[in-house]
């Protein structure tokens, strides 16, 4: 009879936080696009409704937002990024295009209401003659370049600014998403790029982060996650010029990034995977593992190190 320090320890009981911790992990780590199938099984897996509600409520608004995901309204008359630099008010995210605002429920990923933007919420003319420049020159190159892209302009800083004389900030945002889970896969592209105008010195500051995901399920688990930052200026000039500019810009790191993803990964098999394996002779045998002992180690190395007679 086994004594009793060969007894397994008793399983404890995770407590109610715990739980909900372990819940919102699973769900905030959801490839993009995959939220609502990873809630579905977590769910299943949780068995407790008051676990995965509170979860859900918690994670379901950062992870909206860290994905800018997009919502068509109600009114089919527009699109709403849901992001942190739209947002205006919880639950509430400002399409500065249309000049509506949408209320969002963040579960259920769709936009129940919308409302016109007060004047409070909406940049003044001089910033918006900028804002909207710049908008049409995104969209001009978003439609070229992303078959499901959407794009905004967000005045994040200095949008009440009345003319010359003072700076401000735009946040051009590009999302764009596939998924395709007959296919056991999906990719995303985020794109946030920050347009510092700096009326003293006539220079825009162009800072941008870049976020390529893709995620293949068929038999196995692999995912992409990859990530870069760029940076760059040019001169504040009219709105129509400097929309031209920015856009240039934009298009050039984009176009350039995704170049050399595809020259990277197009030299996967035939370096990255080799180098990761083992530097193993290629005999085109199988291993006996029926009668290992005719192999020596010791004997191998040796032989490399010449240390034999």
């Amino acid at each position: 009879m086994a004594g009793e320090e060969d007894e397994l320890p008793e399983e404890t009981e995770l407590s109610y936080d715990q739980k909900k911790e372990i819940a919102k992990w699973f769900l905030l780590n959801a490839p993009a696009g995959e939220i609502n199938y990873v809630a579905k099984d977590l769910k299943a897996v949780l068995s407790d409704e008051e676990v995965y509600n509170e979860a859900a409520m918690e994670a379901f608004p950062v992870y909206n937002k860290s994905h800018m995901i997009c919502l068509e309204m109600p009114s089919r008359d527009g699109d709403v990024i849901v992001s942190s630099y739209s947002e205006i008010a919880e639950n509430e995210y400002i399409d500065p295009r249309t000049a509506q605002v949408a209320i969002v429920d963040h579960v259920k990923q769709i936009c129940t209401k919308v409302r016109p933007a007060n004047d409070e919420e909406l940049p003044s003319l001089y910033i918006e003659e900028y804002r909207n420049a710049l908008d049409a020159e995104i969209q001009r190159y978003v439609s070229e370049s992303y078959p499901k892209g959407i794009s905004a302009v967000n005045c994040v800083k200095g949008k009440d600014t009345e003319g010359p004389g003072s700076d401000f900030e735009f946040v051009v945002i590009i999302t764009a998403m596939r998924l395709s889970p007959q296919n056991f896969c999906s990719g995303s592209w985020r794109s946030v790029w920050n347009i510092d105008f700096q009326d003293e010195s006539q220079v825009l500051d162009i800072k941008g982060k870049l976020q390529v995901g893709a995620h293949y399920f068929e038999e196995g688990n692999v995912e992409l996650d990859a990530k870069k930052d760029f940076q760059d200026s040019t001169i504040f000039q009219s709105a129509d010029d400097c929309a031209i500019a920015i856009a240039n810009i934009i298009r050039h790191h984009e176009t350039e990034y995704l170049a050399a993803l595809e020259v990277a990964y197009s030299k996967l098999p035939d370096n990255t995977f080799k180098d990761l394996r083992r530097k193993l002779p290629v005999t085109r045998t199988l291993f006996p593992w029926q009668n290992t002992l005719q192999f020596s180690l010791t004997r191998e190395v040796e032989k490399e190190l010449g240390l034999g007679k």
